[in-house]
Formats: structure tokens, C-alpha cells, sequence
């Protein structure tokens, strides 16, 4: 069997077993392409075309189908299964301890898509809710002037974002910290990136199994799916600096935001997945949500 073939059957096994994607491919095809190449020890950008027709052994076979059927049977995702996750061209490990990145966060860093709302003082980072600490070391690649801190309530998360931290060569710039929100970052902080729990209790119900997989702690947002978003911006007037800015992505969640802050002055994102995603939010908006008799005067 060659290398083409067996992409061609792990994709109509993948397709027939009607998985749910969205942890790094969209589709049947591109999960076989990660699984199969994976298996085999070559890059997942490796030029399909041009390895199509590599002749393989019996045992890269078997050792690639028993991967394509663990991610059947298991209905887990696949970078649970290789311990491994891509964003904007980076690897990061990850496993069941902490949510699979795939952040929109993180095409905005890449491409400078919030530059505009930076400057000079930007200089204290915080990302909240950092999980494999994903953000914080894409910000702190970046951003080489920057102090980067990644905060989570979950111990199990942290200890992910060590492994990914210290693989990057990160250590003296990037710090880890446990907290209950912003509990224990007091701050003053020019920048927080914070891709939050958000998905409402109607939506939670009917997730696939593979986001069942994941910490439900880093997906549930309560009823609407603003808990946790209600909280911030509540305690992050004091912490930002007069100058910072929080960049806050709400996945499908738009219409719950607007329902529960309808006044705020908001700055939609473009992002691959739209112009809905992703807000940015400004000291002086966040400012007038906390205090908003003074706003007016």
C-alpha cells in the first residue's frame, strides 16, 4: 500500500464513523491527513503530492490504522491521541488536563490584528484563562519587550503550560500562575487576552463527544455563557492600566454578550471565522461599564 492509499481509506473510515471535528482540521480528509502522517513520523505540512505514492510497510500501516481507530472508538480528539496541537505554525503539547488551543486570539497576534491598540507602555501581559499556555507563548514570541503571564484556576492546565512554556524556552519571560480569574493578578496590566469559558447550558447539552472530552471547566459559561465574562469585567477596571486593552473572544456567543451588556462600547475583530468572534475592549469602555453615571457627566 502507498502513502495515498492509505490517506484514501483512514479518510472514508473517518467519514463513515461521523465524527465531529473542530480541534484543528475541519473535515475527514484533513484529520486523516494528521492521524496518517502523525503515525508515520513525518511534518504535517509534508507535500501530499509529492509523497503520495511512498511505498509503505505492513507494520506503518497497521500502526496508522490502529491510530485512525482509536479516534473512532474513542471519539477523542486527535491531538489528544498525539498529544499535539498546531497554532499559527507552532506546536504545542496538550493533553485531557487542558482544552485542545485553537484559539482566533491567536491570527490576531500573528497578523497585528489589535497592533493599533498597542504601544511603548505595553509592556505587562496577562493571559487569563491560559490553558496550555498557547496565547501566552504566541504573545510573548511575538512581543519580545513584553512580560507575559498566564493565569488559570485549573493546577492540571498550569502544569500543561509548564511543559509547553519550558519547550519554547520561555521561562524567563513567561510566568504561570494559579487563580480564581484575576483573583491573584492584581495587575496593572496594558494587555489581557482571554479566551474564556462561554458556551451556554443549551449548547453544552448537545456537544459531541469530542468536546465532552475536554475539561468542562474550560468550556461551560453558565446559562447564557457569560459567568465567567460577567466576572471580568466586573474586577478588570482596577487592573487594567489607563492605556490597556482587553482583547475577549466569545466564539457563537455574540448575541448573549449584547443581551448582558448593552451599553458597552465594543470593537469587533476580524477573524478567519468572522467579524463575531473576537472584541476588543478599551480601559476607558470598561471604565464607563463600572461606573456609568460618571461616564455621562
Amino acid at each position: 500500500m502507498n502513502l495515498q492509499e492509505l490517506l484514501d481509506r483512514a479518510e472514508a473510515r473517518l467519514d463513515a464513523a461521523a465524527l465531529s471535528y473542530g480541534h484543528g482540521t475541519t473535515n475527514a480528509r484533513d484529520e486523516a491527513a494528521w492521524l496518517v502522517l502523525w503515525s508515520l513520523g513525518l511534518p504535517l505540512d509534508s507535500d501530499l503530492d509529492e509523497i503520495a505514492t511512498a511505498a509503505l510497510a505492513d507494520e506503518q500501516v497497521r500502526e496508522a490504522e490502529a491510530l485512525v481507530t482509536r479516534r473512532i472508538d474513542s471519539r477523542q480528539p486527535a491531538a489528544y491521541l498525539t498529544r499535539e496541537a498546531w497554532l499559527q505554525g507552532v506546536p504545542f503539547y496538550v493533553d485531557e488536563r487542558a482544552i485542545v488551543p485553537r484559539s482566533f486570539i491567536a491570527e490576531l497576534i500573528a497578523d497585528g490584528g489589535f497592533d493599533a491598540w498597542l504601544g511603548e507602555d505595553t509592556r505587562q501581559v496577562l493571559d487569563l484563562c491560559t490553558g496550555n499556555g498557547s496565547l501566552a507563548v504566541l504573545a510573548a514570541m511575538a512581543w519580545p519587550d513584553i512580560a507575559v503571564t498566564g493565569a488559570d484556576l485549573s493546577p492540571d492546565a498550569l502544569a500543561v503550560a509548564r511543559i509547553n512554556v519550558d519547550r519554547h524556552g520561555l521561562q524567563d519571560r513567561v510566568t504561570l500562575t494559579e487563580s480564581d480569574g484575576l483573583a491573584a493578578c492584581p495587575g496593572p496590566w496594558d494587555l489581557v487576552l482571554c479566551n474564556p469559558p462561554y458556551v451556554n447550558s443549551g449548547s453544552m447539552a448537545a456537544l459531541p463527544p469530542e468536546f465532552r472530552a475536554e475539561p468542562e471547566l474550560a468550556l461551560a459559561g453558565g446559562a447564557d455563557g457569560m459567568d465567567f465574562v460577567r466576572a471580568l469585567l466586573r474586577d478588570l477596571p482596577p487592573r487594567l492600566s489607563p492605556h490597556g486593552v482587553l482583547v475577549l473572544e466569545i466564539g457563537h456567543e455574540r448575541p448573549f454578550f449584547e443581551a448582558a451588556f448593552p451599553q458597552l462600547e465594543v470593537v469587533w475583530l476580524s477573524t478567519s471565522a468572522g467579524d463575531d468572534q473576537v472584541l476588543l475592549l478599551t480601559a476607558q469602555a470598561l471604565q464607563a461599564l463600572a461606573c456609568p453615571t460618571d461616564s455621562r457627566q
